[in-house]
C-alpha cells in the first residue's frame, strides 16, 4: 500500500491513498501550525477506531439489524518526553441495540487480537471498554 503525503506550506500536508481519498493534516499552534487539519496522532486514533469498527461490523454482520448505533471513543495516553508516543489507548465502544453483551465483547476481542491491522501495528497497550445501551458492561473474565 502506498500513501503519498504532499506539503501544502507551513505545517500543512495532504495525504492521499490508493482509495483516492485524501485527508488534511496540520500541526497545532504549539508546533507552528494553524490547526487546519487533524494532527497525525489524531489520525492514528481515528485509524484505530475505524479499523476496529469495520472489523466489529464484519464479525457482527448477521446482527447488524439489531444494532442501532456504534460509537468508538479512543483516548490515548502519551509519554511526556519525545517522541510523545501513545503508551496506552482506552477504546470505549458505545453500542445501542438489542444484542447480547457477550456477542459484542467477542467481536471486540476478535477484532483486536486477530483482524485489526492497526491495533497489531501499535506498541501501545489497548484497553477495551463496552457501554451497551448506556450501561458499562465489565470485561468478561
Amino acid at each position: 500500500m502506498k500513501v503519498t503525503t504532499v506539503w501544502n506550506g507551513k505545517r500543512k500536508f495532504t495525504s492521499t491513498g490508493p482509495s483516492g481519498y485524501s485527508v488534511n493534516q496540520d500541526a497545532t499552534d504549539k508546533y507552528g501550525g494553524d490547526g487546519e487539519g487533524m494532527t497525525p496522532m489524531e489520525l492514528l486514533l481515528a485509524g484505530l477506531g475505524g479499523c476496529m469498527g469495520i472489523d466489529i461490523t464484519m464479525i457482527l454482520n448477521h446482527f447488524l439489524g439489531d444494532i442501532e448505533s456504534i460509537e468508538i471513543e479512543a483516548n490515548g495516553i502519551r509519554t511526556e518526553t519525545m517522541p510523545t508516543a501513545f503508551t496506552e489507548i482506552d477504546l470505549t465502544f458505545h453500542v445501542k441495540g438489542n444484542i447480547p453483551d457477550y456477542r459484542v465483547w467477542k467481536a471486540i476481542h476478535m477484532a483486536e487480537e486477530k483482524y485489526c491491522a492497526v491495533s497489531a501495528s501499535l506498541k501501545a497497550e489497548i484497553r477495551p471498554h463496552l457501554v451497551l445501551n448506556g450501561v458499562e458492561v465489565p470485561h468478561p473474565a
